[in-house]
């Protein structure tokens, strides 16, 4: 199968294939997913320098795919999510997506490109998966495949074209900056403080707090609250804790 990107680049899927072996890392306060071997700025700084593909420029941060120069086999991800979530309508419209099949991905030609980010934030009762769609027109038709890159990470694909991504389990992938995630489950509480963190930061109530609302920032008080009185689970809920605890310290102290 080949794939049309952005700026009419193309690469060919490889399935059965190699998938990525990285574990995603879902940063909360970047509110993005790594899928890369690098483990701080550093090393990321050098993996960019040593690959090519989608990727930042200046204050330009679009999705990056990046792949190897010599087997132009793709070597790496980091995905914005949507900063705004989808109404409940435009989520249920979500279709039963296919199922994935594992797979490489080659380049079909070594240049970079632009990878624009998704638009369109569809959360699944319980945040149990993230569906990331270029724009909510993508619904109005089916999905043709849906290609799996790295564990629980998936692309989309319709008429041959990328049109956006998926993250099953975000709950279990939640960790800071380039840390690897816990490989044990996630608690159930901590699932239940990701969706209340999600209804905060990916609505209005996110402005209403901005705005210094009393019921607002009275809702936000009580989320940082819950996150610092849980003993479980702690790596994720301080993933989770890190961008709250800005928000309580750039609006909620006056």
């Amino acid at each position: 199968m080949k794939l049309t990107l952005d700026d009419g680049w193309t690469a060919t899927v490889t399935v059965p294939g190699d998938p990525l072996r990285v574990t995603p890392r879902f940063d909360f306060r970047d509110f993005c997913v790594r899928v890369a071997p690098y483990a701080d700025v550093d090393e990321r700084g050098r993996f960019l320098l040593d690959t090519f593909g989608s990727g930042p420029w200046l204050w330009d941060a679009p999705d990056e795919l990046r792949f190897d120069p010599a087997s132009r086999e793709l070597v790496g991800a980091e995905l914005q999510l949507p900063s705004w979530a989808a109404d409940a309508e435009a989520s249920g419209r979500v279709p039963a997506l296919p199922l994935v099949h594992p797979g490489g991905l080659r380049a079909d030609e070594a240049r970079d490109f632009r990878l624009e980010v998704t638009t369109g934030l569809c959360r699944a009762p319980g945040d149990t998966e993230f569906t990331c769609l270029r724009d909510l027109s993508v619904l109005d038709e089916p999905l043709e495949a849906r290609i799996g890159i790295a564990p629980d990470v998936a692309l989309l694909i319709q008429d041959g074209t990328v049109v956006g991504w998926s993250l099953t389990d975000p709950a279990q992938y939640l960790t800071t900056a380039f840390a690897s995630p816990d490989p044990a489950p996630p608690a159930p509480a901590t699932r239940l403080l990701l969706t209340q963190c999600l209804d905060l930061i990916t609505t209005s109530l996110l402005d209403e707090v901005r705005d210094q609302n009393p019921t607002a920032l009275g809702r936000l008080h009580a989320i940082d609250k819950a996150l610092r009185d849980q003993r479980e689970d702690r790596h994720r809920v301080d993933a989770l804790l890190a961008l709250i605890g800005d928000l309580v310290e750039d609006y909620g102290n006056s």
